[in-house]
């Protein structure tokens, strides 16, 4: 695997946000994200002004455009916060008052909302971090788990309706499954790993179906893409115009830009050892926002491709 490091020309469009992550590059040039530590959703206006369009509460995680305009939220359930020694937080271990996960729908015009799952079949929602949705009116989201002082949650990804009317588990074990997109052509899921930095693929049969691999060692269902040396680790992810996976890389502070057969990585290199998220916007999807989040920034930079435009988003 050919691996490239390039460091951007960046902009930075707002700081002073308390731990973002989930960025939804608008039409009107603002950008919704979530802040996890402020338990907002908020709005990034093409000026830099920044405004709260809802407190959701516990800690909201990711963020994507769905059905009449409502944003759609991934909500972990909330965090304890570790203070570093330079003065930034960082998220800890789950805190007392944690009482469980959930999918939340936001209005963007007036900041109500409310919670549209927070189980499947009798159980809980552990901690819900990222989701895209398909064609066909529903939405893939991964499911993280919650970290406690001596265990962790193990991981998985469901599929449900926009209308509430259906949840199903469809992958179970992942290791902490944290980014998820669709390739352009919706036959097949992406989802990465945050601890192994692994990109899994799952080929779809129709939609919230998979067409399992029947792997040798445990039956996995996918396939994986790549697998990134060294203390690397996976957040949240787009997918482009061309198929490529781009991946916020923690530790290395970089977007990830996989080739679909995994054959190159370009990492595009940001000031911040915690970027979290990226999206697509501007003219063309030409331009790549992401989240810094231990310096609590939103910045962009220019993509050589397009962006793949999104259901209920760019598409509409």
């Amino acid at each position: 695997m050919q691996t490239t490091t390039i460091t951007p020309i960046i902009r930075e469009l707002a700081s002073g946000l308390q731990f973002p992550e989930g960025p939804v590059a608008m039409p009107d040039g603002s950008v919704l994200l979530v802040e996890i530590r402020r338990q907002t959703l908020t709005r990034v206006a093409a000026d830099g002004k920044v405004s709260v369009v809802a407190n959701l509460g516990g800690g909201p995680n990711g963020a994507a455009m769905g059905p009449g305009g409502k944003i759609y939220v991934t909500n972990n359930g909330g965090f304890d916060w570790i203070t570093l020694p330079d003065g930034h937080m960082f998220p800890g271990t789950t805190p007392a008052s944690y009482k469980g996960g959930s999918i939340q729908v936001v209005d963007p015009e007036t900041g109500k909302f409310e919670t549209l799952y927070d189980s499947c079949e009798g159980k809980k929602l552990n901690g819900p971090n990222d989701l895209v949705f398909d064609d066909a009116g529903g939405f893939w989201f991964t499911d993280l788990g919650k970290t406690r002082a001596r265990d962790n949650d193990r991981g998985a990804v469901y599929y449900a309706k926009a209308d509430g009317s259906k949840i199903e588990e469809k992958i179970f074990p992942l290791e902490r499954p944290n980014g998820c997109g669709l390739s352009p052509d919706g036959k097949w899921l992406y989802v990465v790993e945050t601890p192994t930095a692994r990109c899994w693929a799952f080929e779809l049969s129709g939609p919230g179906e998979i067409k399992s691999a029947n792997g040798a060692y445990r039956g996995e269902k996918g396939k994986v893409v790549t697998g990134l040396g060294g203390y690397q680790m996976f957040d949240s992810l787009a997918v482009d115009s061309a198929g490529h996976v781009c991946v916020a890389t923690l530790i290395t502070g970089a977007v990830s830009d996989i080739w679909p057969d995994g054959s190159r990585v370009d990492q595009y290199k940001l000031p911040d050892p915690m970027v979290t998220n990226v999206c697509f916007g501007g003219q063309d999807l030409r331009t790549a926002y992401a989240t810094l989040s231990i310096t609590g920034k939103l910045v962009s930079f220019e993509w050589p491709r397009p962006g793949l435009a999104l259901e209920y988003l760019n598409k509409r």
